[in-house]
């Protein structure tokens, strides 16, 4: 019995130290991880919207009160200025793909036009769902009108289709789902 309280003594001594030193490592690293992701933010907007220099964040009320949007769809939305002049939005969406949720950035212009989509972190299948952040899925969405727009599997044959990728529908349908989105906010209530 005394030898079982001894091990119990000592592995809750080695655990208690663990979990100091982890504590410890993230309070040193959590500062620098939330800086990075600030930084990769930044840069995708400026992807996504290149004519503006500066971005504004707008408040939620932006997209809490348009209606027919799935919850927590929208994550957030910055108003992009080159100097006074607005010049467009970018709208971070989060739609759900085949491996799980998908981290959308989509740049709209201020006159209603796709300036671009950028595509952040995500968990789809690699080599087929991974394909929706390559140029040849992604940049179908530029210089698009914002309409809505659906994924066809063959050729798309106007303006409001997207071709699927071969073997990732699912995938396919939640990147559109998320640009369709930002373009259900961008029309209710950016658009004036």
């Amino acid at each position: 019995m005394n030898n079982i309280a001894k091990l119990g003594a000592t592995l809750f001594a080695i655990c208690a130290v663990a979990a100091l030193a982890l504590g410890f490592v993230n309070q040193v690293t959590a500062p620098i991880i939330e800086q990075r992701n600030i930084q990769t933010n930044n840069e995708s907007r400026k992807i996504v919207l290149a004519d503006a220099k500066e971005f504004k964040q707008l408040d939620d009320s932006v997209f809490k009160q348009v209606d027919g949007l799935e919850d927590g769809i929208i994550a957030e939305v910055y108003e992009g200025k080159n100097g006074s002049e607005t010049v467009g939005y970018t709208i971070k969406t989060l739609p759900k793909g085949y491996g799980g949720q998908i981290e959308l950035i989509v740049g709209i212009s201020k006159d209603g036009v796709i300036k671009g989509i950028n595509i952040g972190s995500m968990s789809e299948t690699p080599g087929l769902g991974t394909k929706a952040a390559e140029p040849g899925f992604k940049d179908q969405f530029n210089e698009k009108q914002a309409k809505e727009l659906n994924v066809v599997k063959g050729k798309a044959s106007s303006d409001d289709q997207v071709q699927a990728i071969s073997g990732a529908t699912i995938t396919s349908k939640a990147v559109t789902s998320g640009v369709n989105a930002a373009i259900k906010v961008f029309e209710s209530s950016l658009n004036k």
